[in-house]
């Protein structure tokens, strides 16, 4: 599906048939294509991976916050 043009044969449809139903595969393609999209924006503007590890997640650094209660993360400022 990420090939130009794109080329999705029978039997990979079948093989995934065996394994999903037709609301997942709807919902497996539709995620597929939203990468898709979103690495040909990332390449178009020259938007580069940041090194994190291969297969972890991005987590975010660990702040130091003197005294302070840790807040919980996607709260506060997102810079320092």
């Amino acid at each position: 599906m990420t090939e130009t043009p794109v080329e999705m044969s029978d039997a990979i449809f079948a093989r995934l048939r065996e394994r999903f139903n037709e609301a997942q595969l709807v919902e497996l393609t539709s995620a597929i294509a939203w990468e898709n999209y979103r690495a040909r924006f990332d390449h178009a503007f020259g938007i580069e991976g940041e090194n994190f590890s291969e297969g972890a997640v991005c987590a975010m650094p660990v702040r130091d916050n003197g005294n302070k209660k840790p807040q919980p993360q996607g709260q506060g400022s997102l810079r320092s």
